[in-house]
């Protein structure tokens, strides 16, 4: 694959009408490459199997059987996936893919890893979740019963477990990408492979601040993105009270999206509104309608929302742990909290100071107006020539 030559992408992904980051992500590649003219096949998981080309891409949907069984809300696996491994290679003989690119370990990308193996073609594989804090959060969920010191050496013995398993995936892969430095650099230390950035884009049309509908005196704290025990929405509860104790001006929670935690959260939350799950205009009317962006989760990778807060104009409170401490300007467009009494006193400093608001406001629209989604799948395209090179040239990795 020599620079002048634009290759040809059998793109395999395990979530793309969903709402959550890896299905964002995808959606806009695929798009990226539709305005571009590139030769992109997308495979995904569906309700039913139908093969069509939209506007020059080639679009390949799955249907996942009845052994299929839910992850979270709206995400499914089919263990029986490998069925249409033969319909696949079928399809991508037509094709003659020059890379095949997969998402995570699941159902649809691991028969992408099976192909192109066989098809002796360089493989891409892109990280977008850190699925070994996700597994050892869940099962200290389950273990909630036994003491703090016996759940937590159980939760970190699981997580280093999940974490090698995973790491021996990624492995197969002649290039890799991640979303922030810090995941650039395990993976490079840990799999010897050519990393490369992969981070998100914006859309600074449909988020903006100039889509705010409400003006009742009432500061919101907003949280958008899947309502679960790795995002740490229960924090929230925690952060209400603490607030309400320091005697902040009037608020209320606009908590967007869903989960297995909405009803605990409800039921906790005084002050919440729960609109569910929005897309397009009703959720930049959303983002546009808080005043700060609370997000505790210490387990995201990049923190898309908080990209999308930016734009939107309002400024972020974020944990020190995960992608979204490199999103945030500590100070300039929000704060990075490095415990939760932090993540306390700076939500109440931006609830208290009117002017500090509007500042951090707009220096996190001025930032977000340098992310675009044709920058970061720019070089999403160069990492794919240099997996070529390196499937040519092992020693390379």
């Amino acid at each position: 694959m020599a620079s002048a030559h634009i290759p040809r992408v059998a793109f395999f992904t395990d979530t793309f009408l969903e709402i959550n980051g890896v299905a964002l992500t995808s959606r806009q590649l695929t798009a990226f490459a539709q305005r571009r003219g590139y030769p992109f096949f997308c495979i995904r998981g569906a309700a039913e199997t139908r093969l069509y080309r939209d506007e020059g891409v080639t679009h390949l949907e799955l249907a996942r059987g009845p052994l299929s069984f839910s992850l979270d809300k709206g995400l499914r696996h089919d263990p029986a996936m490998w069925r249409h491994r033969r319909r696949i290679a079928e399809a991508l003989d037509e094709f003659r893919p020059d890379i095949i690119h997969v998402v995570s370990p699941g159902d649809v990308s691991e028969v992408g890893v099976y192909i192109a193996k066989q098809m002796k073609l360089p493989l891409a594989i892109s990280w977008h979740t850190n699925l070994h804090e996700f597994g050892a959060m869940r099962l200290a969920r389950v273990l909630d019963w036994t003491g703090e010191a016996a759940r937590q050496r159980v939760a970190d013995v699981s997580e280093a477990a999940i974490l090698s398993a995973v790491i021996a995936f990624y492995r197969l892969g002649n290039v890799l990408y991640a979303p922030n430095v810090e995941l650039v650099e395990m993976l490079r230390r840990r799999t010897n492979k050519h990393v490369f950035l992969m981070k998100r884009g914006i859309d600074m049309e449909l988020f903006s601040p100039v889509k705010r509908t409400v003006n009742d005196g009432v500061l919101r704290l907003g949280y958008v993105g899947r309502i679960t025990p790795e995002k740490n929405v229960r924090f929230l509860r925690d952060l209400e009270l603490a607030l309400k104790a320091a005697g902040v001006p009037p608020f209320r929670f606009l908590v967007v999206g869903d989960g297995s935690e909405r009803d605990w959260l409800a039921a906790n939350l005084s002050a919440g509104d729960f609109p569910g799950i929005l897309r397009g205009q009703p959720l930049a009317e959303a983002y546009a309608n808080m005043d700060v962006f609370t997000f505790p989760s210490r387990t995201d990778t990049f923190g898309n929302v908080v990209l999308e807060a930016f734009a939107s104009g309002r400024p972020a409170v974020v944990t020190d742990a995960g992608g979204p401490k490199f999103i945030v300007c500590d100070a300039v467009s929000g704060f990075v909290a490095h415990k939760d009494a932090d993540f306390i006193a700076h939500t109440a400093r931006l609830l208290n100071d009117a002017e500090l608001r509007v500042r951090m406001g707009s220096q996190a629209r001025k930032q977000a107006s340098g992310e675009s989604w044709d920058s970061v799948f720019e070089q999403v395209y160069e990492g794919y020539r240099v997996g070529g090179q390196a499937m040519r040239e092992p020693s390379a990795t």
